[in-house]
């Protein structure tokens, strides 16, 4: 396949949950719309929509995406066009993550914190939660206020600036659960293991025209 037939392209660098995502999106999208796992920045570069998961920790995740090359097509598709990041695809958007003590790609500003140990939380926040959006957004579509997505998850971002938060999870604490600027909507959730609602919203991202 040329890299211009790409319609949209899942970022492998060897960290995310690769074809749980790559399924979910083939099951939502529209006919005609060609979905590619690839390794390539040409293809990155070349893709209408990039999908950026992750998995495990994010010192990992940066020095993986940093080796395959893939930094900077990361960094152009966030600013020029419809990008999703998932779970530790949320988290590397920031500045620093206190998780090793590592600097993300800097597209937004704001840290990534781990929740702290209570005896009332367990560390890592695994399971379903609700997310209720901070603010409209397309990608909300179709999806109730409160409705339950799935998490795995010791970290959670902190954006330094509030209107870049898209929706919030409470577990204990307050969380930014999804963030959202112009062409760019990460979640800390997982979508593609997150039903009903977590497919709306691939298929919502797969129509989006921002």
């Amino acid at each position: 396949m040329s890299t211009a037939r790409v319609d949209v392209a899942i970022v492998d660098y060897g960290m995310g949950n690769l074809h749980s995502v790559n399924k979910a999106l083939e099951r939502v999208a529209p006919a005609g719309c060609r979905v590619r796992v690839t390794r390539q920045p040409e293809e990155v570069a070349a893709a209408g929509r990039v999908v950026f998961p992750g998995q495990g920790a994010m010192h990992d995740c940066m020095r993986e995406l940093a080796a395959c090359g893939l930094d900077e097509a990361v960094r152009e598709a966030a600013a020029n066009k419809p990008f999703l990041g998932i779970c530790v695809g949320q988290q590397m958007l920031f500045d620093h993550s206190e998780e090793g003590d590592c600097a993300g790609l800097g597209i937004l500003p704001g840290q990534v914190k781990r929740f702290a140990d209570a005896p009332a939380r367990k560390v890592p926040h695994m399971g379903w939660n609700e997310l209720w959006p901070a603010r409209e957004h397309p990608l909300w579509a179709g999806i109730a206020p409160g409705a339950r997505f799935y998490f795995v998850h010791s970290y959670y971002v902190c954006p330094q600036q509030e209107s870049d938060a898209a929706a919030h999870t409470e577990y204990g604490v307050r969380f930014a659960a999804a963030v959202a600027r112009d062409n760019l909507f990460a979640l800390q959730c997982h979508p593609e293991k997150s039903a009903a609602d977590g497919l709306r919203l691939l298929e919502n991202f797969l129509r989006w025209k921002p």
